[in-house]
């Protein structure tokens, strides 16, 4: 796959978080149909690669540890197309439901199975419900990341992640001082689960099931205004295999794909958008 190309160029990262039913789970939703909602998205990786490969297009796929050892094969799909994985840590509990201990290992152990399937270290994470908890920044540090995925201080541009923010009801907020770990912003608009997933909750309800074609013309103004405004940015899109792979879903991707193709539009994995900010930060 050609990750080749001039610094000033606007980037997208597709990414995909393989969650499968392990989101469900977290949530506390167990039932036979809960559980067949998230092995849907095993059925969706087998239409979401074909589709990479013949626009020869570098991904990122974060993935729970339980996922990894539940689907193994399709895990390895992911790896032998030339994809990036990352770690999505090893349940989809969020960071801020588990202790630091817990959180710890859990990295450890994701870290591990990803290791088992792709052969080398881990470089990227994102949190489950891109959720921190007030030491991540710092178990990140701790296990060699260059980056994580799960901050939305910015639409487009990368930063350096902070640690040790003081947070007060009613005195002026104080930054925590910058570290080494690389931020590749998110954002909700740019996350398919958001438009699509409807989800009944004890006590609430994400109703989900938008138009597609408005949320399609939706990314790429977004990719046009970040073209205009921001030379060199990076777009990131966050997607499910068991949301964006339904049928017209899958076209709305396929669309995506040509039209940001079409305006010039240079795909790279996370890995790669994140050295390419390193270096420009480091030149400035």
């Amino acid at each position: 796959m050609n990750r080749q190309g001039s610094m000033a160029e606007s980037l997208v990262c597709l990414t995909f978080d393989f969650d499968a039913m392990s989101g469900m789970v977290a949530k506390g939703l167990k039932s036979p149909t809960a559980i067949s909602r998230g092995e849907f998205g095993a059925v969706a990786v087998d239409r979401i690669l074909p589709l990479l490969e013949v626009n020869d297009i570098p991904t990122s796929w974060f993935i729970p540890g339980t996922v990894i050892k539940t689907y193994p094969d399709q895990c390895r799909r992911i790896v032998d197309g030339g994809h990036e994985v990352g770690n999505h840590g090893w349940t989809h509990v969020p960071p801020t439901d588990l202790t630091p201990e817990q959180e710890d290992e859990g990295l450890e152990r994701a870290n591990q199975a990803l290791f088992e399937i792709s052969g080398k270290a881990t470089r990227g994470y994102r949190s489950t419900s891109w959720d921190l908890s007030p030491v991540t920044v710092d178990l990140l540090i701790k296990h060699g990341f260059l980056y994580d995925s799960s901050m939305m201080g910015h639409d487009c541009l990368p930063y350096y992640a902070r640690r040790d923010d003081i947070v007060s009801d009613d005195e002026p907020f104080a930054f925590g001082p910058v570290t080494s770990l690389i931020e590749m912003p998110v954002s909700w608009s740019l996350s398919d689960f958001a438009h699509f997933e409807y989800l009944r909750l004890p006590n609430s309800v994400a109703p989900g099931l938008a138009n597609a074609g408005h949320v399609l013309d939706n990314w790429i103004r977004d990719f046009e205004y970040m073209q205009r405004t921001e030379p060199g940015g990076i777009l990131t899109f966050t997607l499910h295999p068991f949301v964006i792979g339904r049928g017209h879903r899958m076209m709305m991707l396929e669309g995506l794909i040509t039209a940001l193709r079409e305006r010039g539009a240079r795909f790279a994995t996370m890995e790669d958008a994140a050295l390419a900010f390193r270096d420009r930060a480091n030149v400035g």
